[in-house]
This record gives C-alpha cells, structure tokens and sequence, in this order.
C-alpha cells in the first residue's frame, strides 16, 4: 500500500485499486455543495458512484472534510458537504482548504490537481467552467480550462457550462494545447444542449479511442489534458432559444445583485432552474448520469489498452 501524504485520506476501496491498477473514475463534489440543491446533490452523487460501479470503474468522489483530502467519500460524508459555510474550492484553494481545517466541494480545476497527483486518469463532471460570457470586459475565466492545461487526465463533460462563450472557450483550449474531442458527434456539445452551434474539433466512436489517445499523448510527453465532450441525452436536452433567453435573464439578475466572482456560478444554475421551471436541473442530472457512465468505460477501455 503506498504512503499518502498526511493530509490525505484515501478509501480502502480506492487505494486497493490504484495499488492494483483497476479503473478508477475520480467525481467532482462541488455539483453537491454549489451545483445542485441540497438533497438533490447529495442522491445525485451517490447515483453517480452506482453509475460508475456498474461500469466496472471504482469511483472516487473527492472532497476536503475538516481540512482533510478525502478520495473516496465515506458514507454521511456526502451531507457534510451540503451546509451553509461549506467552501467552494479550485485548485488554488486546495491550500487554503487544508490549513484552516475547512470543509468544501472540489470544482474541476481542483479534482484534475489530484487525479493527476494520485494516478488517476479520468474524471467526471457536468459541464467544465469556460470563458464566461462577456469576459472581455470582467477578464471571467475559469480556472478549469488552466488545469486542463496542465495535467494529462481525461475529462468527461457536457462541454462549457451554459453561462460560458462556447467559441471562445474553445480558442482557449485550442490556444494552451488541450486535446478536445467529442463522442459519437460531429457537433460540439452546449451542456443544456445538444449541439452548441459549433463543429466539434475532434470525434472519437468509442471509449477505447479515448484510451489510445491518452496513451498516445503520455508517450510523446504532452502534459496537457483531454477534453470529451459528451452530449445532453436528447430526451432532456434543451431547445436553444430556451437557454438563451434563461441564460439572458438569469445574467441580469446576476448582474443587478452584484453577484460576482465564485458565487456567479451557483448563482446563475440556480436562477436557470427557477426560469426554466426545473428543465435545466433535469438536463443537468440526466447529463451527468450520461457523462458518470461515459466516464467508466473510458477508465475501463485505459487499463484494457495499456495492458
């Protein structure tokens, strides 16, 4: 068994099987302490892990509880997340997290950190965090589209969230080298929606294309991640007009509450599913039940094709 730092407190069942070398699936919390209303994050996370056990992955929902790194949530650590001062923590605030003993929802920028730290080389979410929509003037850029950037881990999402510019995004991506591909469509995702307006980069049809990318990008020394971009199921997706028109209002409330910095996020996905009357949680529950399982054969397919 290899020794964790003593910050870290990685689950039996995780450990076992990085020591092993099975599949692992590393799961993003901050959808339960800032993404989704309490109880709904909560059972959405444990489905999540079922999803991922079913595809014959280890899921590894990652989190800071009391200051310390848990890798594999433990049962009642899920509603530990769901209090009124839980952190909402990127990988700059990983530190920060840990020294003052505080407890937090690890956003993507942050669960990549690790993943890449402790081995594990898929994780799942929602949608990433992209170039927010107005940035040229607010300089909004998520600290997600770095870490990918930065580290070689594979990236299951529904493409930008839907308060992003899509286009500009995918500059960005394109811009620090993250290899971005799509599944099973020519079209790039728009998290509520289907096809974000805009041809994807790359498209894979199957899971093990993903693995042989990986494995392609490790072996020429490319430290930059990979973005799969899987689409809304179409029976929850979302009509454009829809989610531009929700996005717009949604904006200016944010806008006229001052809403701002790391609040905007919860914020604007909060007044969405007020606007669209629950249709965009729906679609934000069904994509990432899609992207968990998704996830778990592109973990499965790595350790098959390495092997």
């Amino acid at each position: 068994m290899p020794s964790w730092p003593k910050t870290f407190d990685v689950s039996p069942k995780v450990a076992d099987a990085l020591t092993s070398a099975q599949p692992v699936v590393a799961l993003e919390s901050a959808v339960i302490s800032h993404g989704l209303p309490r109880q709904t994050g909560v059972d959405t996370a444990l489905h999540l892990e079922d999803l991922v056990r079913e595809g014959k992955a280890v899921p590894a929902t990652m989190a800071v509880i009391d200051g310390r790194i848990k890798v594999g949530l433990l049962p009642g650590e899920f509603e530990r997340l769901t209090s009124a001062d839980t952190m909402k923590i990127a990988g700059r605030d990983l530190p920060v997290a840990v020294a003052s003993s505080a407890t937090g929802g690890l956003t993507v920028s942050a669960t990549v950190a690790l993943a890449d730290f402790l081995g594990i080389k898929v994780i799942c979410t929602g949608g990433i965090g992209g170039v927010h929509l107005g940035a040229e003037l607010t300089w909004d850029v998520s600290a997600d589209l770095l870490a990918l950037s930065r580290y070689p881990v594979a990236v299951v999402c529904a493409g930008a969230k839907a308060i992003c510019d899509v286009g500009r995004t995918l500059e960005y991506l394109d811009t620090v080298g993250v290899t971005v591909v799509t599944y099973r469509t020519d079209r790039f995702p728009g998290f509520y929606m289907e096809d974000s307006g805009l041809e994807a980069p790359r498209r894979i049809a199957a899971p093990e294309d993903a693995a042989r990318i990986m494995i392609v990008k490790r072996t020429m020394g490319q430290r930059t991640g990979l973005l799969i971009a899987n689409p809304v199921p179409a029976d929850a997706a979302l009509p454009p007009l829809l989610v531009e028109d929700a996005v717009r209002r949604a904006t200016e409330r944010a806008r006229a509450a001052g809403v701002r910095g790391e609040d905007l996020t919860p914020y604007l996905l909060a007044a969405l599913s007020e606007i669209t009357e629950g249709a965009s949680l729906r679609a934000n529950i069904a994509l990432l039940r899609a992207n968990a399982s998704l996830a778990a054969q592109v973990a499965s397919a790595m350790t098959q094709v390495a092997s």
